[in-house]
């Protein structure tokens, strides 16, 4: 920007030059001291009215004296209007924004980010003034120009490297630095929330992308990854909120609609996510993970004809998509023969040497093993289940010993003396049925049974009570207390009541009906037996039970979807299996008569018996409709969902001897635990 002609003006060089320096040593005071910036400015103007640096230079004053309309005023009558210098256009949309003056932000903005694209700021500031103005639609855009943007910036650019690299300590150190300049600046912002997150700090990674979808609203990546983090803390109905708003994006896409209906799966509302992939699948017919995922939907609404329906299409046009095979074997009333065994053979062949397909590998594996099981080939199916099992324990983090030192500190915590200890604290609500167990031990039964009295409804497997546990044990990780024993003990009356009070609101969203009580059906809460009866003191907890080499032979022969880390090792699933024994039977020795155990093959052979005792057990009458459990229509979401719509079977008592020969490895972990069963060896016992 020039100073202005000499000649014009009449000033002489020498004069000239003094009035430069005064505005340029002006100009490096608008900050610090913005009132003497001021006066050097509009000294400069009486000297030569209209000077261009001086009423830029006044303009930035005023604005940082809180006087943003005569700033506007100052820098309007800098000539050249849209084409007028990018720093004359920022100043002046910032002090139109600040002035109220939205219309004159949004035209030096929009004149700015045309001459200067590449500069995120002004997209970011222009959303804002959009948002202002109702424009949404346009502000979202902005926002994505924004990100864009953003993503050739080199310090960015350098810090994305670093995490990518592992080095996350350098790019912590680039981000923070950046921060402290831009602390604004939503990429940035969601930048850091990753790192966080990489660092397994989910508070603060929350924190940092909440902030930046509040920075950027139409930041879609950065919501889309809110959305996940939500998810994995288990904040479902938040969730849900940004996965509604990021499918509204005026660019939202395929990826939009399914993020949303994941979050609809999660909260049980099947029939919407239903119509979601419906929608989509009429645009793309030609989309197997659709076709998959609409028959993961109709399986937990119990259309199991259209959920085969929609799997063999997903195979036909995919055949090697491992998990829709699967997800066919695993319907249980589903026999894959001939044609579909050569086709899985084939597309397992395919895959052998191709990296990054261990998950169709191993669920191949999973569905040849149970379909040369139904063939009655039992040596083959083993070999199946082997490979299967064998992979997929290769991918995961499993420590047995962690498992049992946790199971015995639990033990050692809740004895009966502390137990009698705590009185009534806590929250005071009978809602929860808690059944716990292991896999594949009859829960499902269970809980479909229960779910059948008008005075319970069936939810799911929630991981509500594990979140609180994780963060509690989180304490003692990070040093706040000694060890487990010395932070359940610090929990008084009040903590023990928000804790009870949090599990009883956060698992609310799963509640469609005014039944006043309801199930949780996660097996692993066995391990928080205490916890429960620490924070909900009148919640009931029912023990399903199965003979261990049945319940852990059909665990580990089952893929599980996520968690159940145990199961893919036979000696290991074995050593659960006693450390949940083992610790039960100390319950039952602390707090007689706080737990209620259902044995799978006694409910089975005397259905109405045993049906009776746990309504007993609950204070519940009994009702005939418990017996139909199979006419209940409710969603299920576990492998067992077509097996509980049918009426009470024996098959599968025994079904673990035709493997036997092969099963040494879990017979040997189990030990007496196997042939003292149902009663507890003495070994175990407290």
């Amino acid at each position: 920007m020039d100073i202005g002609n000499p000649a014009r003006s009449g000033q002489r060089l020498p004069a000239q030059a003094a009035l430069r320096a005064a505005l340029d040593a002006a100009a490096t005071q608008v900050e610090a001291r913005p009132d003497f910036a001021l006066a050097a400015a509009e000294e400069a103007l009486r000297a030569v009215p209209g000077l261009p640096p001086a009423l830029f230079v006044a303009g930035q004053a005023l604005r940082r004296l809180r006087r943003p309309a005569e700033a506007c005023a100052r820098l309007m009558l800098i000539p050249g209007g849209p084409r007028r210098p990018a720093m004359v256009l920022w100043e002046h949309a910032q002090a139109a924004s600040e002035a109220g003056r939205s219309d004159e932000a949004i035209t030096s903005l929009e004149a700015l980010t045309r001459t200067q694209p590449g500069v995120a700021s002004g997209w970011i500031l222009l959303a804002s003034e959009l948002r202002k103005a109702g424009r949404e639609e346009d502000a979202w855009r902005a926002d994505l120009s924004a990100v864009h943007a953003a993503s050739r910036d080199p310090e960015l650019l350098a810090a994305a490297a670093d995490i990518n690299a592992g080095k996350l300590d350098e790019a912590e150190a680039k981000l923070a630095a950046r921060a402290s300049r831009l602390p604004d600046d939503p990429v940035g912002t969601r930048m850091q929330g990753e790192l966080m997150w990489r660092r397994g700090d989910m508070t603060e990674a929350l924190r940092l992308v909440e902030r930046a979808v509040t920075l950027a609203p139409g930041f879609d990546l950065a919501r889309d990854f809110l959305v996940r983090l939500l998810m994995q803390v288990n904040r479902l109905p938040d969730a849900l909120v940004h996965a509604e708003m990021l499918a509204r994006s005026p660019v939202a896409g395929a990826a939009a609609d399914l993020i949303l209906s994941s979050v609809l799966v999660r909260l049980g509302d099947q029939d919407r996510a239903r119509t979601i992939y419906e929608r989509m699948l009429e645009a793309q017919p030609e989309q197997p993970l659709l076709w998959q995922n609409l028959g993961h939907v109709l399986k937990t609404l119990g259309e199991q004809g259209e959920a085969i329906k929609a799997y063999r299409t997903a195979v036909t046009q995919q055949p090697s998509l491992g998990e829709a095979w699967w997800s066919l074997a695993n319907l249980k009333t589903v026999k894959l023969e001939g044609d579909d065994i050569a086709r899985m053979e084939a597309a397992l062949a395919g895959l052998t040497g191709e990296a990054g397909r261990d998950e169709d590998v191993f669920h191949l594996h999973f569905s040849l093993g149970k379909a040369y099981e139904d063939a009655g080939e039992v040596a083959r199916s083993f070999e199946h289940y082997d490979k299967g099992n064998r992979l997929r324990r290769s991918l995961v983090r499993y420590d047995p010993d962690l498992l049992a030192a946790e199971a015995d500190a639990t033990a050692s915590t809740f004895t009966s003396a502390f137990i009698a200890g705590m009185g009534e604290d806590g929250c005071l609500a009978e809602d929860p049925i808690f059944i716990v167990g292991l896999p594949r031990s009859g829960s499902t039964l269970v809980e479909q049974i229960l779910s059948s009295h008008s005075a319970i409804e069936g939810t799911m497997e929630l991981s509500e009570m594990m979140v609180i546990a994780a963060r509690l044990q989180s304490r003692v990780d990070e040093g706040e207390f000694a060890d487990f024993a010395a932070m359940v003990r610090s929990l008084g009356p009040a903590e023990r009541l928000r804790l009870g009070e949090e599990y009883i609101e956060r698992t609310r969203v799963h509640r469609k009906t005014d039944r006043p009580r309801f199930t949780d059906k996660m097996p692993n809460n066995w391990q928080h037996v205490g916890l429960i009866r620490l924070i909900l003191p009148n919640a009931k907890i029912v023990d399903a039970r199965r003979h261990p080499m049945s319940c852990c032979f059909s665990g580990w022969k089952q893929h599980f979807a996520r968690g159940q880390t145990f199961t893919y090792d036979l000696g290991e699933i074995g050593r659960y299996y006693c450390d949940y024994v083992k610790l039960m039977a100390h319950y039952d020795a602390a707090a007689p008569g706080a737990v209620h155990r259902v044995i799978y093959e006694r409910m089975v052979a005397e259905t109405e018996h045993e049906v009776r005792r746990l309504l007993g057990y609950l204070g519940l009458p009994f009702e005939e409709s418990c017996l139909e459990f199979h006419r209940n229509t409710r969603a299920v979401r576990t492998a067992s969902s077509e097996q509980v719509r049918q009426p009470i079977y024996t098959d599968a008592v025994e079904h673990w001897k035709a493997f036997a020969e092969w099963l040494s490895p879990l017979e040997a972990a189990l030990g007496d635990v196997a042939t003292c069963y149902p009663e507890v060896p003495a070994t175990l016992l407290p």
